[in-house]
């Protein structure tokens, strides 16, 4: 009986060089690509979200990128099962699967399976009243802050998300991040992971450069187009970065000097809290000290496919 072959997984913050360096694997390794990335999945998304050109994504196969319109939502079971069917789809063309984004919450879910945590769905639909719009997101924010600042912190993005902190908080007397470090689960099947690791200052120079690159591309016709078709308000995809700010910039509020500083400070606190997760939640993936160049990181790679 032959031992199953590793699935490559590439992490990292954004800006971090994950889509390069995914494109530049699945060159050398005859790969595929699975987007593990919350945002990536919906259409019309796509400068704001960094997506693979479409020069990158007719050269290499890509799977679970513009799969949804902006007035659906992705959970994550289904993000699981979506990127399972596909793992075994490029495994049946015999080719490498190799999954990469930055969503860590889906990663984890999908490295490690389905966290068990408690629900009640009378409480959830009181909890969904109480807090899913403007004001009452405030009242969460002020409750998570005084009872579970460690979920307020990792969820506050996210609003669904966070209404799931508090119920299952109200549960247990015990935050999600907790009751999810008390036992390191192991891995469902062998993986070759990496993160990929940047001098702080580095990262935030490359968050303003990336930002700036983006808007000279056409991100606020893009989200012109966006914020027309309902994204601020779309169940999910208005969670994505740097939209809302650009709808701020179009009303007068602010210069383009300070749209790009919003969105590159916005992006940049992103990216602090997604170091943080990958070096909490994913001790599988070995780092990769950045910048190199895509030779050496290939060779490491190779090493423990």
């Amino acid at each position: 009986m032959t031992a199953e072959r590793k699935t490559l997984v590439i992490m990292g913050p954004t800006a971090s060089g994950k889509t390069a360096l995914a494109i530049a694997a699945a060159r050398k390794f005859d790969g595929e690509i699975i987007s593990a990335d919350s945002m990536q999945v919906y259409r019309g998304l796509d400068i704001g979200t960094a997506k693979p050109t479409a020069e990158e994504q007719q050269a290499i196969p890509h799977h679970l990128i513009d799969i949804l319109d902006i007035s659906e939502s992705l959970e994550v079971f289904t993000f699981v099962r979506l990127a399972e069917e596909k793992m075994a789809e490029i495994r049946s063309r015999g080719r490498l699967p190799i999954v990469a984004g930055g969503t860590g919450f889906y990663l984890r879910a999908l490295l490690y399976g389905l966290d068990p945590l408690p629900a009640a769905p009378g409480l959830r639909a009181e909890l969904d009243r109480k807090y899913d719009h403007e004001e009452g997101e405030k009242l969460l924010i002020e409750f998570m802050r005084e009872n579970d600042p460690l979920d307020l912190e990792r969820c506050i993005l996210n609003r669904r998300k966070l209404i799931r902190a508090c119920e299952v908080f109200l549960l247990t007397g015990t935050s999600i991040t907790e009751l999810q470090t008390l036992k390191q689960p192991e891995l469902r099947f062998p993986v070759a992971a990496f993160k990929l690791d940047w001098d702080r200052g580095e990262l935030r120079t490359r968050i303003e450069m990336r930002t700036r690159q983006m808007l000279a591309e056409g991100w606020i016709e893009e989200a012109k187009r966006m914020i027309a078709a309902g994204v601020l308000t779309s169940p999910t995809a208005r969670q994505v970065l740097g939209y809302r700010h650009i709808n701020d910039y179009l009303a007068g509020k602010y210069d383009y000097e300070q749209l790009v500083e919003h969105i590159a400070t916005s992006t940049w606190q992103l990216a602090r809290r997604q170091r943080t997760w990958f070096r909490n939640q994913h001790p599988e993936a070995e780092s990769l000290s950045m910048p190199q160049e895509s030779d050496l990181l290939l060779s490491q790679i190779a090493g423990k496919l």
